[in-house]
Formats: C-alpha cells, sequence, structure tokens
C-alpha cells in the first residue's frame, strides 16, 4: 500500500481517501469519537496528544495517516507481544507492517531494516531501546518518514509503574525530525502523568485529543476479602470456559493460585518475571491463541496485551494506584462486549502495600506520591457511591450520574449506625499504646485469652470484652473503614501498628457521627455455582439458528487461525462474528456489509464464512 498525499482539510468529506481506507482496508463505516479529527491533524503536520481508553480505536489514529501519507509510519512500542499481534493484524487487512525487537534474529532484523530502506513498508513497530541506537537513528535519517507514533506513553512517567527509562529520550525525534509529526497515546494518565508526558516529549505545541476514560462494558464490582479461595472460585464458577486474567501480588501465590485452579478444572496458567523465559512465552502463546485460559499472573503480565476477548479480570490483591488498577482491569472486554472486574481486598493488603511503600529505595518525594495513590485506591474501594464515578473522578473526569453497572449501583449498600463501634475502636487502639495491628486489638475488644494478651496484661483494660457483640470479621471491616476514612493510620515503621488521627478525635467525644458499610457475607459455592458449570463464554442470542451460526463461525476462525499460526482475534474479533451470525449474509456484497469486514478479509474468508453460514 503506497502513501498518498492529501489535502487534509478533505478528510471531514464522507468521501475522503481517509473514509474510503477506513471501509476499504478496516470494514469500518464511519469514525468514532474524536478520530477523524486526529488524523486530519496529523495529515496537516500537526503533533497530537491522544488520551482514549483501551477499546477506544487509538491504533486507527495513527495507521491511517500513516498509510496516506509519503513514507513509512514509526511506532514506538515498549513490549514484544504488543508488536506482534499489530503487525499480524495488519498482514491480515494488507497493510505492509512488520518490526524490529529482540525477538527477531540478526537475519531477519536486517530483512526488516532493508525492507525499510527499500521503502517498502507501511508502519513498523520499533521497541525505544531499538530506535534509540545511533545506529538505527542513522537508518531512519536515509528513510522517508511518514509520522511517529508513540504508544503506551505513559511509560515516560517516573512515577508509574511502566515507566521506561528510554522514553524519556525521545524528545529527540522532534529534535531530529522537527517536520515529522508526533503523535503520544495512552489509555492511562491521570492529570499529573499527562503533564509529565507533555515536558518530557515537548508536546507543548500539539493539539490533545481526551475522550472519556469510561469503559461502560465492563461491571466493576469489589468483595471484602474473608475467604480469598473460596471467593476467588465463586467468582470463577461464573466465568467457567472463559479467557481472563487473575492477578496477584506475590510469585509464590500466583504459582500457588495457578496450581489450585487447575485442581478445580480451569484452565489456568502462572506468569511472572521468576519463571524460565521459554515457558513463560509457552504460557503467553496459549493465552493468546486458546480460548477459555485462565492466566493467573503478578503485573508484570499485561501491558501491550491487545487480547480483545478477554471477559474477566480479577484483582486478589490490592492494587497500588487506581492508575495501575485502571490499567489492569481495562484489559478486560477490548472488543466491547460485557466484561467483569473483580476485585478483592482486606486491611491486610493495605498494610502490606505501605510496608512495600516504605521499605523501597525510592526517593521521599516518590514515596509520598505512592501513598497518596494507596490512600486514593483505598478510598475507592470503601466508597458507598458509583464505583466508576469515584474511579473517572481520578482522571479528572466528572461522570453525570451513576452508571448502573457497578456493585454498588446494582446493589447500593446498607449502612449503619456505628458510631458506638468506632468509639471502642478507637478507644482501644489507645488504650493499648497505639503498638498493635488489627489483629492484637480485635483479640482485646472480643475478650480473648491469648499469650500476647496475658503478656502485656491487656485483659486488665477497660477495653477488654466491651466488643463481644461483633465477631472478627465485622471488626475488621469496622478497622479497615476507619483507616479508609484517616481516623486511624497505619504505621509502617512499626510492623503495621494502628494510630489515632486528629480526626478521630471528635469521634471519641462523641461530636461526629459514623455511619459504615455492610460487608457481604460470603456466599457458598453451591448457591452460585450454575446448574452443570456450563461455560459462558459465547454471547448472548435472541434464537438459536443465530447462535449456531456464531458456534460454527467460531469453528472456522480457529481452525484458520491454527493454519497461519497467528490468533483467532487477528482473523475476525468475536464482535464481527456476532454481527456476521446476526446479518446471516447470503452473498459476498452482503458480507461486505457487516462491520470488521474489509476487501483484503472479503476476499480471502469471504467464500469459507458464506459455505459455513449455508452449513449452519
Amino acid at each position: 500500500m503506497r502513501g498518498l498525499l492529501l489535502d487534509p482539510h478533505t478528510l471531514a468529506m464522507p468521501s475522503s481517501p481517509a473514509h474510503d481506507l477506513l471501509r476499504r482496508v478496516f470494514g469500518f463505516n464511519a469514525f468514532r469519537g474524536p478520530q477523524q479529527q486526529i488524523i486530519q491533524q496529523l495529515c496537516a503536520g500537526q503533533d497530537c496528544l491522544v488520551l482514549m481508553p483501551t477499546g477506544g480505536g487509538k491504533s486507527l489514529c495513527y495507521q491511517i495517516p500513516a498509510l496516506l501519507r509519503e513514507g513509512v509510519g514509526i511506532v514506538v512500542s515498549p513490549l514484544i507481544a504488543l508488536m506482534q499481534d499489530q503487525v499480524e493484524a495488519l498482514k491480515q487487512l494488507g497493510v505492509r507492517a512488520a518490526y524490529l525487537n529482540s525477538s527477531l534474529s540478526a537475519e531477519d532484523a536486517a530483512n526488516v531494516e532493508q525492507q525499510l530502506m527499500r521503502a517498502e513498508l507501511d508502519l513498523l513497530y520499533v521497541a525505544p531501546e531499538r530506535l534509540l541506537t545511533p545506529r538505527f537513528l542513522g537508518r531512519l535519517e536515509q528513510a522517508r518518514v511518514a509520522l511517529f507514533a508513540i504508544d503506551e506513553a505513559h511509560c515516560v512517567s517516573q512515577w508509574g509503574h511502566d515507566f521506561r527509562r528510554e522514553y524519556r529520550e525521545l524528545k529527540i525525534l522532534h529534535e531530529r525530525w522537527p517536520d515529522v509529526p508526533r503523535v503520544a497515546l495512552t489509555a492511562t494518565a491521570d492529570p499529573p502523568t499527562q503533564r509529565e508526558i507533555v515536558e518530557q516529549l515537548g508536546l507543548q505545541q500539539a493539539q490533545r485529543f481526551v475522550t472519556s476514560f469510561d469503559r461502560a462494558n465492563i461491571r466493576y464490582r469489589l468483595v471484602d476479602k474473608q475467604n480469598l479461595k473460596a471467593q476467588l472460585r465463586v467468582f470463577l464458577e461464573q466465568h467457567r470456559g472463559e479467557t481472563g486474567i487473575v492477578y496477584a501480588m506475590t510469585r509464590k501465590k500466583v504459582d500457588e493460585l495457578a496450581l489450585e485452579l487447575r485442581a478445580q478444572g480451569f484452565a489456568a496458567l502462572p506468569y511472572h518475571a521468576g519463571m524460565d523465559a521459554k515457558e513463560r512465552s509457552t504460557h503467553l502463546q496459549r493465552f493468546l491463541r486458546e480460548d477459555g485460559i485462565v492466566m493467573v499472573a503478578t503485573i508484570a503480565f499485561g501491558m501491550g496485551i491487545d487480547k480483545p476477548d478477554v471477559r474477566f479480570v480479577a484483582h486478589v490483591d490490592l492494587p497500588r494506584s487506581l492508575e495501575g488498577y485502571y490499567q489492569e482491569t481495562g484489559r478486560a472486554g477490548r472488543d466491547g462486549e460485557p466484561a467483569e472486574a473483580w476485585l478483592c481486598y482486606g486491611l491486610g493488603d493495605v498494610v502490606n502495600q505501605a510496608q512495600m511503600i516504605q521499605r523501597s529505595e525510592a526517593p521521599e518525594e516518590r514515596k509520598r506520591v505512592e501513598r497518596r495513590k494507596l490512600d486514593a485506591m483505598l478510598g475507592y474501594c470503601e466508597t458507598v457511591r458509583c464505583r466508576r464515578q469515584v474511579l473517572l473522578a481520578s482522571f479528572g473526569e466528572t461522570y453525570p450520574q451513576p452508571c448502573g453497572n457497578c456493585d454498588n449501583c446494582l446493589q447500593p449498600p446498607e449502612t449503619w449506625d456505628a458510631g458506638v463501634a468506632a468509639q471502642k475502636a478507637l478507644s482501644c487502639v489507645y488504650r493499648t499504646g497505639q503498638r498493635f495491628g488489627a489483629g492484637h486489638v480485635i483479640d482485646v475488644l472480643r475478650g480473648a485469652d491469648t499469650a500476647r494478651i496475658r503478656q502485656f496484661a491487656h485483659q486488665s483494660l477497660s477495653t477488654w470484652g466491651i466488643g463481644k457483640d461483633f465477631d472478627d470479621l465485622r471488626w475488621r471491616s469496622v478497622f479497615r473503614q476507619l483507616v479508609a476514612a484517616g481516623m486511624l493510620k497505619v504505621d509502617i515503621e512499626q510492623f503495621g501498628a494502628l494510630q489515632l488521627t486528629d480526626s478521630a478525635r471528635a469521634v471519641l467525644r462523641g461530636e461526629s457521627a459514623v455511619r459504615m458499610r455492610k460487608d457481604a457475607v460470603v456466599v457458598s459455592l453451591a448457591k452460585t455455582a450454575r446448574r452443570g458449570n456450563e461455560p459462558r463464554h459465547l454471547p448472548t442470542f435472541d434464537d438459536a439458528d443465530t447462535e449456531a451460526r456464531f458456534v460454527a463461525l467460531r469453528d472456522l476462525r480457529l481452525r484458520l487461525a491454527k493454519a497461519q499460526g497467528v490468533p483467532p482475534y487477528v482473523i475476525f474479533h468475536d464482535s464481527t462474528l456476532r454481527a456476521i451470525a446476526e446479518a446471516a449474509p447470503e452473498d459476498l456484497d452482503e458480507l461486505a456489509e457487516v462491520s470488521g469486514v474489509g476487501v483484503r478479509k472479503l476476499e480471502r474468508y469471504g467464500d469459507d464464512v458464506l459455505q459455513v453460514l449455508w452449513e449452519a
């Protein structure tokens, strides 16, 4: 496909080259959101900063201008898996695409570079480490560059958990190619990160395009950690047969959970940095190419994974920040179909995260930033408001009304007058010397007879036994919410000891009312398991014939993918198969009208699709 020069103002016309490419190559009839304006800016040679949620169509914003402008579009991408997925998908569309990263042999890398020099590429994906080498920069000097796209631009932020030092050196692209437009793209950037992207990449003059961060198809749900393994199993039974990700904080927990889930009949695989590189790669390929895989992983897994049919993301430990949580949950439902984000957390998670921050070798300034982010994460967990409203507010976005698709909206939490309970809890913390964690303080409140209580003579305190009316779980809920409300703080220097804050005084004096949410009790597996444990990975359809067509199309897609050695979703997304099944086209002309079916895919797969539909 050869680059085309055009008047950027023609993009607004339905018959523009951009619209033609959108329909002919990518199979879509209309642009979404600000895509058209971004393309127009880049084709005019202007820089852009694009903040758009995952699944919002960021890739099209640079892919189409790269095809319309003369030269090759250089895409800076941080992870190998992302490059491979993007290139495979583009090749399916007939786009001349390639990548350069450490996975290539010296011979293959040399071949790609020769394609670059012969102007035989429309798009070239490059790791930042490779891009910044003097040798490759010299190669680019000899080529015609259409644009630079800096994907996952939040990697420039030194405060983020995806920080890549090389990203802070990418300003050199503007210095050496001042007339080549740049576009920085991210789905995860709170206001401070946005400012850092602009400063570090020299994008002060760039046009900003900020769309809603809302992922409307994701349902957010949170549960109090009571019996983690049982709770996780209940959740996964509701998604048996579906592809998903389970995030855990430690490698040990990842290995243990993956082993246990396999014993329960789930296709669970571990993934973390401590594994053998070959085994890790094998697990990644299975996740990308098979249906129904549950990847149990640390947060090392995920950035750059563009598998569209991930139906759930579960966190079994508290994420450190809302930014990280948003990014990790955003790996679900990229195809626009319904997905679920499930988080199970407890007070112990808060202590563990705070300890990790304190023990890190980061400068004190960074620790303060991370502690503030952890506080915001805790506030999200304990809110009785719409979770989507709270989450989006962290990105500076106001969501106008409750979403109707989170646990707090679907089942508004009950609250209770916790004034007396709060006074008992705070008083017990004070009388035990503000030297102990929640476990010991709860034992005192409940009148327990333990060696530690006897050691410190806490059975003689006035608060010993005054909380016998609450069980352990309810007291843990009280302490967790007192920490979230800022009445108690966790002293990391004293191994998680609880200490009173200034705001506790008014509660102790009875001058401030306290209301808390009631935690749901763990529901038994028997009550929640679906009859027969049948898979739920198929979308629901209005009639059996449509579902039969969809199943037959999925089988065809799997056969085609295996024959080519590519993930099934680069052939067709589930959403496209659903549209085909519902439309039931009878000829190639009707099939061409289905969203997601471009000219090249129609040529390659059209006859097979029609044959399968006829047989179904």
